[in-house]
Parts: C-alpha cells; structure tokens; sequence
C-alpha cells in the first residue's frame, strides 16, 4: 500500500468565529464526544460560550486533540461550533474516501501513531505541525469503498444497540417519575434532607505530579472514566496511594462516583468492576446511609436532576461549573420509603439484565471493527 502524509490526507480546517447566544443549543465540546464512538448524541452549553470556536460542517470529523489517549473522533451531526481544544477534519478525496475517513481516523492505527507525538504530561495534546507530518499507508480507492461499507454495516448495528440502551434508560426514567414525581419541584411531596445527612460524601486525592514517587501506584477513576450509569476503564490511570490513603479513597460495591465539573453529577455505582481501585478529586464517592438511601435511587434522581436544569440550582451558571463538596452536602434529597425505593432497584436491576446483553453485542462488534481495521493497516 502506498503511503501519504497526514497533510495530504486530511485537511485541518482553521476557520474561526466568535460564539452567540444562538450557538448555546447547537456547540460542540469535547466533553460531548464519546471514547470509540463515531456519533454525538448530545450537544448544546447551559452557559454562555467565551473565546473564539472552530466553525464546524455537517459531516466534519471532529477529533479530540487535547487528552488524546481518551481516542476521541466523531462525525458533525449539523453545522455550528467546535471546541478550540479539538482539530476539525475533511478529507482529500484525491487520496481517501469520505466514506472510509472516519474509520481511518478513529482507527487505532491511526490514534496510536497520534498519541506518540502528543505533548505535555497533565493534558496532552496533538499539534497540526507535528500530526501533519506523520506518514500512514491506505489501501486503494475501490478498496477503501469495500472497506468503508462493511465498517459502515457494523457501525449502524452499533449504534442501533446503543439506540436501545438509551431507549431501556428512558423507560427506567419514566419509572422513577411514575413512582417518585420530578425529584426538584417534588410533586408527591415526599420528605427533604440534605445530602450530607443521608450519606456520607467524600472528594477524591488530588492528583500531584510533583509528589508521585512510583512507589505505591494504584488505579484510579478520573471524570472521563465515569459515564452515565457505567464506567469507562479502557484508558485508567495510576497514581501514588499509599496505606493511609488506600483507606481513605477506597471504593467499596454500592458506591456512587459522582463527577464534580464537566458534565456536572454524572454518575454510576460501583460494582467492583476491577479488584483495587481509588478515585481521583475530580469526582465525589457517595456512600448511602442503607436506612435512608438506595444506591439505584440516588443515581437516577442525579440523572432527572441533570436533565431538567444541569445542576444548575445548584452550581450556578458560570463558565466553568464545579459541585463543590459543600454544595453537594447541602444538597436537598427526596426520601421516599426504603421499601419503594428498593422496589424501583429491583426495577432498575431487571433492566441492567437487559442492557448487559446489549453491551456484550456491542463488544462484539466493535471486536469486528478494529479486526477488520488491524486486517488492513497490520
């Protein structure tokens, strides 16, 4: 196969603009990007966007430049704002297939040879200069084409499953509003408390490259590890914990990690995913009080309360909104009776049946597509 220059394979499209409050409904950053996914499913910023953004079309790859090792590309689903911390790419199709280029770019043939030029410890990131001078091997057009409608046939029995996870969370949600009501306007007019006295809430170590001696490196979940009802652990990190540590941050089956910025309370229980792992202080652990709080119960009231307003009664509206340990013992949680609350678990335990089928079907295809993908480029 011949091979080519990033730079005469892809064009980096510069273009810039300042946001208005129009783009709030249709921006694009990169926390809006999924690990291994070549859709968007959400979009949009509660606050006002500031600094100048890259101007996006439909069907633009937008590729996470910063944080690279998270492998993060997907395709523009409509035109308007990208994040400045992400590269937007079109490709030359002299030498590539616009069918073909997003399987190229979300390839690990192509990802692994990124991250390798990446610089800088605590985020790094991927400079044009140095991306444009990397070379890769691409099969020939008519290949490319046969190439890209196999990928393409298992990318949308992909995205049909997932279709059908977000679907079986809807219903789950629909189920806690049946039972329970909007946990903030509180409808049924159940019992308040505030958080901290229901639970026991803690932050997570700072993370302090200066202090790493390499003696004690232990696993642990940042942000980006923590999706909705779910864990990301492809790309885990290691850190020092040591023993007064290692009990301090210890995360224990029915724990709830709960992100602190980004997309503010995103959160999934832990079920001992992995045998010794730790957290990072860009998260909070939850630990209920078994007598007033159901682990299941707690996480979808987190997941009703970001959908009607983003925490925004809570963290405000600024540029860069953080749920402070503070604000998150004070907190006003619904209480329910324990007996409905377990009710609605086993609910959400019968669908969690569901969707872990879904999820090995989805495994399983996207074992299909980097196969097909190593075939190819070795």
């Amino acid at each position: 196969m011949p091979k080519y220059r990033f730079e005469d394979i892809a064009f980096n499209i510069t273009q810039k603009r300042k946001p208005t409050s129009d783009d709030m409904k249709t921006y694009i950053g990169l926390e809006h990007l999924d690990s291994g996914s070549l859709s968007v499913t959400r979009w949009g910023s509660n606050v006002p966007i500031k600094g100048d953004k890259l101007i996006m079309q439909k069907g633009d790859i937008l590729f996470g430049k910063r944080n690279a090792y998270l492998r993060r590309a997907a395709i523009a689903p409509h035109d308007g704002l990208f994040s400045a911390h992400g590269m937007i790419l079109r490709p030359n199709e002299k030498v590539i297939s616009r069918k073909f280029f997003p399987f190229f770019i979300s390839s690990d043939y192509f990802f692994d040879a990124a991250i390798r030029i990446s610089v800088g410890s605590l985020s790094p990131t991927i400079n044009w200069s140095a991306l444009k001078e990397l070379e890769f091997m691409l099969p020939d057009m008519n290949e490319q084409e046969k190439l890209a409608d196999l990928l393409w046939a298992a990318n949308n029995t992909k995205e049909a499953y997932k279709k059908l996870l977000y679907l079986t969370d809807e219903l789950v949600k629909s189920q806690f509003i049946e039972m329970f009501g909007d946990p903030v306007d509180n409808p049924k007019g159940w019992i308040k408390a505030p958080l901290g006295e229901c639970a026991e809430t803690r932050l997570g170590k700072m993370l302090d490259a200066k202090k790493q001696t390499g003696e004690f490196q232990y696993p642990y979940l940042a942000n980006y590890n923590v999706q909705w009802f779910r864990f990301d652990l492809t790309n885990l990190n290691k850190m020092d914990f040591n023993d007064k540590d290692r009990i301090e941050f210890a995360l224990q089956k029915g724990d709830l990690l709960v992100c602190e910025g980004g997309e503010v309370g995103r959160t999934a229980i832990w079920n001992e995913e992995i045998k010794e792992c730790y957290f990072q202080k860009a998260l909070h652990r939850i630990r209920c009080n078994p007598e007033k709080l159901v682990p299941e119960f707690l996480a979808y009231m987190f997941f009703l309360r970001a959908n009607i307003n983003g925490f925004q009664d809570i963290v405000g509206k600024s540029t860069i909104p953080h749920l402070t340990g503070v604000k998150l013992k004070k907190l006003e949680v619904i209480l329910p009776a324990i007996s409905l609350q377990n009710k609605f678990a086993n609910f959400v335990q019968q669908a969690d049946k569901s969707k872990f089928e879904l999820k090995r079907n989805i495994d399983n295809l996207e074992i299909a597509i980097k196969t097909l993908n190593v075939e190819v480029f070795g």
